[in-house]
């Protein structure tokens, strides 16, 4: 007797994503753990604050420079091999860390390592527009960034266990062998199309795919690969409008990410212990503020029919939200209050995460992993600038500025997706 057809769509995607969610959580664990293994490292080696901070930028000047790269060879290749391959790649160069015998060495190895992690985001985009319709990419994003914050929340909790029992160079092969089973695991699982995944049956690639009028499922949407038109990106105004929309929000961020628990050790006077307590708060905010931001967009595209819409509203609500929140925060004599300002700073500035990386898969098409890398490369470059310009400011002891600075920043990227970002514009448009 004949099995009966298939009524109810299967799940296969949802197994994709959580393979690409396991992947953002390592590339922030990888990316956060030397922050918590600093003072050991310092100790050992000798290293001044100036010396880590060039050991600490390696990285973001590395993953700044290599996203278009990445997200090239996603396009080109394919997601299954390329990150297969990315994350192999820098889990050795995260174990490598541990064998790091000078400042110059672990300048070249976190430099490396920086150049592994920039294929990361661009190719996993590249996947997750091959494997979602359009009204779940902000979902996706949000997930998956959630994450990646989650990641950096966790890392310094389990850097410190390890450190504990095993010493600082345990954390690095610990955290390199995790990422070598992960690529493993995503080689032999992940394929490039759901139309290749045996987890994927009729109803569920009908429901990715979407149907014609006759009711056939449509095909995916890769074609044959040509030579990227890097003139016609270069040149298009609404790619520099994304790219400076996010140049916005990952200066903000590294904010969260470098400097916080100085301030609160430093401005705010909190004990170390409870800097370790208070530092975590900001960042279990934005793992919330990832997904509600991916879920609302697509609730707004849903309803509106209009990425213009469901796109832009999100995004400007994250980046008007931490603006009005973080400047209080700068301006409170209450360390409490501070604390709780920039937990909601933090929340509103990952609300835009959504938005934010289903822009360049709803205007990216076949090249979607090449605009997300050019979009990130730009954001980084803010990333690689906000350690620096913090620093200066707060130099002489005034910890508001650098706040205001940002603050300043979000108001004009709220505004460049107001008036220039358009989500409806294709790139290689004409």
């Amino acid at each position: 007797m004949a099995e009966p057809a298939h009524t109810q769509p299967s799940k296969g995607r949802w197994y994709v994503l959580l393979l690409i969610s396991v992947m953002y959580l390592i590339t922030y664990l990888d990316r956060v753990n030397i922050s918590t293994a600093a003072p050991a490292i310092s100790k050992e080696f000798g290293f001044d604050k100036i010396t880590m901070g060039i050991i600490f930028s390696a990285f973001v000047w590395a993953y700044a420079a290599f996203q278009v790269p990445g997200g090239w060879l996603s396009d080109r290749l394919g997601p299954r091999r390329v990150l297969a391959g990315v994350v192999g790649y820098w889990s050795i160069m995260t174990a490598a860390t541990a064998v790091a015998f000078g400042s110059l060495s672990f300048i070249v190895v976190r430099f490396l390592f920086g150049v592994g992690e920039a294929g990361a985001f661009p190719g996993a985009t590249r996947a997750m527009q091959l494997w979602y319709p359009r009204p779940e990419r902000g979902l996706v994003q949000g997930v998956t960034h959630s994450a990646s914050r989650l990641g950096a929340a966790i890392a310094p909790p389990i850097v410190v266990l390890i450190m504990s029992h095993f010493g600082w160079r345990s954390v690095f092969y610990i955290c390199g062998v995790a990422g070598l089973l992960w690529s493993v695991w995503w080689y032999f699982t992940y394929r490039n199309l759901p139309e290749e995944h045996s987890l994927v049956n009729k109803e569920e690639l009908a429901t990715i795919r979407g149907v014609d009028q006759n009711g056939v499922i449509k095909p995916p949407p890769v074609e044959k690969q040509t030579n990227v038109p890097w003139s016609v990106l270069v040149r298009s105004p609404n790619m520099w409008a994304i790219m400076c929309a996010y140049f916005t929000y990952v200066y903000c961020l590294w904010i969260f990410l470098s400097w916080l628990p100085s301030y609160l050790l430093e401005a705010r006077h909190f004990t170390l212990i409870k800097v370790g307590i208070y530092a975590s708060l900001p960042l279990f905010a934005g793992v919330i503020g990832d997904t509600v931001g991916g879920l609302a967009t697509d609730w707004l595209l849903k309803v509106t029919g209009s990425a213009r819409i469901g796109r832009r509203v999100v995004a400007i609500v994250g980046l008007l939200g931490c603006a009005v929140c973080i400047v209080p925060a700068a301006l409170t004599s209450n360390a409490y209050v501070a604390v709780y300002g920039l937990t909601a700073s933090m929340f509103f500035l990952e609300f835009t995460i959504g938005p934010s990386w289903a822009v360049p898969m709803d205007t990216g098409g076949k090249y979607s992993g090449t605009v997300s890398g050019m979009m990130n490369m730009a954001g980084n470059i803010g990333g690689a600038l906000s350690p620096l310009v913090f620093g200066f400011l707060a130099q002489g002891g005034n910890w508001q500025a650098p706040f205001i600075v940002a603050a300043a920043l979000l108001v004009a990227g709220s505004a460049v997706w107001a008036f220039w970002l358009d989500p409806d514009k294709q790139i290689l448009a004409a």
